[in-house]
């Protein structure tokens, strides 16, 4: 049993959570939640002093009340320094730091991390992906390194 649970911990440890900035209704449901657009930030759980932005929608009415809708997979991304940047430990070329599912059972918004060692930047790419069909909706963002700090790679 413990040996399935360490895994677990670990994948929780190194995924970003999303603390919600706010929202704004987008249709009024009389039964159930409204949808809604929210805006969620989410810290960059390998390197300090970079938090990402995101815009999705979130189904409302009584199946989004259960769990049960399917939200779009148009989200939007903005990544931005808000305090020194600093990453204590090598990260990978590309890794994925968010991932929630945003449908019952086969689909998945991400926020995929890649570096861009040649322009010292870290590079930021949301979209929505299903079992099936993925959407080719995406959204990308890029926070620039200072020179000086090297983006060590593992």
């Amino acid at each position: 049993m413990r040996r399935h649970i360490l895994p677990l911990l670990l994948l929780l440890a190194t995924t970003a959570r999303a603390d919600e900035i706010g929202s704004v209704d987008t249709v009024f449901k009389f039964i159930g939640p409204d949808h809604k657009i929210v805006v969620e930030a989410y810290d960059d759980p390998g390197v300090g002093g970079v938090t990402c932005y995101m815009s999705r929608a979130k189904t409302g009415g009584i199946k989004g009340a259960f769990g049960l809708a399917e939200d779009k997979s148009e989200a939007s991304i903005a990544c931005r320094q808000v305090g020194p940047i600093s990453i204590p430990k090598p990260i990978r070329a590309q890794e994925e730091i968010f991932s929630e599912r945003t449908s019952l059972i086969f689909k998945r918004i991400r926020i995929v991390r890649m570096v861009d060692a040649k322009r010292n930047s870290l590079v930021y790419l949301t979209y929505s992906d299903r079992v099936i069909e993925g959407s080719p909706q995406n959204s990308v963002a890029v926070v620039s390194v200072d020179r000086a700090t090297t983006i060590p790679l593992r």
